[in-house]
């Protein structure tokens, strides 16, 4: 699924932020600034997901929803509250977007007849080579 159908169907009115002060350099800024955007979304109470697309959500993205049922991405890239908060949102949506997509189905494929034959020939001429390292009886030294 990409990104422009979520946006569009307004998932993001769904997330709830959260801003705490960020960590690293930044002076004095960092001490009274609270620039760090934390994105939570309720992925099991979602009223723009429907009920499949929400266990596809859940089974693809387990590792990062917590015991909740939530699902939480910051940011704090940014010096400002706004660019963090647009950097979070987008990371969310493409997250969910990815977990939305359903992978294509591998096709197992058969080896040729022409590329069996390539690899046993390929097999004998290595082996041909091994036994000329194997050492021989020397008929000058018996």
């Amino acid at each position: 699924m990409d990104v422009s159908v979520l946006k569009a169907r307004k998932l993001d009115s769904e997330f709830l932020f959260r801003a705490t002060r960020s960590s690293g350099p930044g002076g004095q800024n960092v001490n009274k600034v609270s620039t760090k955007i934390k994105v939570v979304f309720d992925v099991r109470n979602s009223s723009v997901l429907s009920d499949s697309e929400k266990e596809l959500v859940i089974s693809g993205l387990k590792r990062r929803i917590n015991s909740a049922g939530e699902l939480i991405v910051t940011s704090q890239s940014v010096r400002t509250q706004l660019g963090n908060k647009s950097n979070a949102t987008e990371r969310m949506l493409a997250l969910i977007a990815r977990a939305l997509t359903a992978l294509a189905e591998r096709v197992p494929t058969v080896p040729t007849n022409q590329s069996r034959i390539e690899r046993l020939e390929e097999k004998h001429k290595r082996g041909a080579i091994k036994k000329l390292r194997k050492e021989t009886k020397d008929p000058l030294n018996e």
